[in-house]
């Protein structure tokens, strides 16, 4: 039901964070911090949500380009 929903997502979101910090250790990046905020703002957690879903866009565009031009030689 609702409360399982809740639990895997919570869950899931713990898992995240996790990773995240593992794999951002030494590279100056924070973005598990980031997620673990809770915003103030509604228009900052708004703008926030388009740099990230912006930057993951661009991850994917190129790592598909990349795959493209390796399947073309």
């Amino acid at each position: 039901g609702a409360k399982f929903v809740h639990l895997t997502c919570q869950f899931a979101r713990y898992v995240m964070i996790e990773n995240m910090k593992k794999l951002s250790v030494g590279t100056g990046v924070p973005s598990a911090e980031a997620v673990m905020w809770r915003p103030e703002d509604m228009y900052i957690a708004k703008a926030r949500h388009r740099v990230a879903y912006n930057k993951l866009l661009q991850i994917l565009q190129r790592e598909d380009f990349v795959i493209q031009e390796y399947r073309e030689k």
